[in-house]
């Protein structure tokens, strides 16, 4: 059986009128048409393909019997190159995904088959036909356009829908590249999530949004901005996704919370954002859940390639600053290579869409701890990291509150079978292996 392919039993109600059949229904496939389309066949032997085209479809027989020939042509298929054969009438429905070449023989006169189709029809569309003649016919073909005898028995293999990461320079925008050599990486420049670029959406699976206005205390001043990136950005995403079928991810953040909670915040907590950036980010995880297929990642303290909190105390041990710490915000820190894996899980593995957490995993710590814990994993004595309470941290210079408990529950990812590295043994990985 070729992987994704589904043979549809319909119930045939007939009386002495004909019959009646559901032909189609939105809860049975995972499957949203947007184009109805009609073959009649005039006479027995008529036999049409096989083309491969760059959607799914739905094909079903109004008036007497087909045989129906599928082959697949999806590249990475596991059941590439694969041929499936079955004969059918009214009783029958069968779900062809995209990339299959679809072919059938009209076994009756008159013979009415009708499909529909996930995409409209584009003269620039990839298309991948294969010759008839890969199949055992029951009958002649006959009617056979000139196109398809001259169709060859190799076609070029259908590309998979693509994945789109947005803010690909960022610390998960890189450490996605990794993983997904074959997805589109956009810069903010080539990009603007704000203002969406026209393109064919319906060719892609997956939107990973990582992009974000991430300057804490510069939002408080610079709220149109910050609001247009991490608020209207992932609501005009969340559009192109629910329009076309799209998968959205979208990059979420502890300080949607307060951090008055004690313990760790679940997936199900009220947002109640101390900053404009939270609030802005809140916005945002409203509007991304707002498209029906959604993953709203919520992560903490991030570290990858680039600036980050443990990279500025490696840089700060090795020219032997002291620094002063605050001791009073406790969370777990992230590295960007385990957020990026438990991104592609969820794609992977599509469990129920909504809100995940996913941090690095262990014990909670203040940040002071997350320091002293990186000055001694390159050689320096804890004692150089300098506890500070934030009110005397910060002083009276400007800044935008942060949460004092940024703990987030793990429960649910793993649940998934996703289990987040522990925070110590990816600190001792990433001390390792950066420059």
């Amino acid at each position: 059986m070729i992987e994704g392919l589904k043979i549809i039993d319909l119930a045939v109600h007939e009386d002495g009128r004909g019959w009646f059949k559901e032909n189609w229904r939105a809860d049975w496939l995972d499957f949203r048409p947007v184009q109805q389309n009609v073959s009649f066949n005039a006479a027995r032997g008529t036999t049409r393909g096989l083309h491969a085209e760059p959607w799914d479809k739905l094909v079903s027989v109004a008036h007497g019997r087909v045989f129906g020939a599928w082959h697949d042509l999806r590249e990475g298929s596991a059941t590439f190159g694969e041929t499936v054969t079955h004969e059918f009438g009214p009783e029958s429905a069968v779900f062809v995904p995209r990339g299959v070449a679809n072919g059938f023989q009209a076994l009756d006169d008159d013979t009415v088959y009708t499909y529909l189709v996930g995409d409209y029809w584009s003269a620039q569309a990839q298309y991948a036909n294969i010759s008839l003649n890969l199949v055992d016919w029951p009958l002649e073909p006959v009617n056979v356009s000139a196109k398809d005898l001259a169709t060859p028995a190799v076609a070029e293999p259908i590309s998979p829908r693509r994945v789109l990461v947005t803010g690909a320079n960022g610390q998960l925008g890189s450490a996605l590249r990794r993983l997904l050599p074959d997805a589109e990486f956009c810069t903010h420049d080539e990009f603007d999530i704000t203002d969406p670029p026209a393109r064919n959406w319906r060719q892609y699976e997956a939107i990973i949004n990582t992009a974000a206005y991430n300057d804490v205390d510069g939002a408080e001043n610079d709220r149109a901005r910050a609001w247009a990136v991490n608020a209207t950005g992932p609501a005009k995403l969340a559009r192109i996704a629910a329009d076309n079928d799209i998968t959205l991810v979208h990059v979420s953040t502890d300080y949607v919370f307060d951090g008055a909670k004690e313990g760790a915040y679940t997936e199900e907590d009220p947002v109640s954002p101390l900053s404009f950036y939270g609030a802005a980010k809140a916005a945002g995880d409203t509007a991304a859940a707002t498209a029906p297929k959604h993953y709203v990642v919520r992560t903490t303290w991030v570290a990858g390639n680039g600036g980050n909190f443990i990279r500025t105390m490696m840089d700060l041990a090795a020219r032997d600053v002291e620094p002063r710490v605050v001791d009073d915000q406790r969370g777990r820190p992230t590295f960007a290579e385990d957020l990026a894996r438990a991104i592609v899980h969820l794609l992977e593995k599509k469990p129920e869409y909504g809100v995940y957490n996913v941090t690095g995993g262990g014990d909670a710590a203040g940040r002071d701890e997350i320091a002293m814990a990186t000055f001694i994993a390159v050689g320096h004595d804890p004692a150089e990291v300098h506890p500070t309470p934030s009110a005397e941290y910060y002083g009276d210079a400007p800044h935008a509150p942060r949460p004092a408990n940024s703990e987030l529950s793990l429960d649910k990812i793993t649940a998934t079978g996703f289990t987040p590295q522990n925070w110590r043994v990816g600190l001792a990985l990433y001390v390792a292996l950066t420059p």
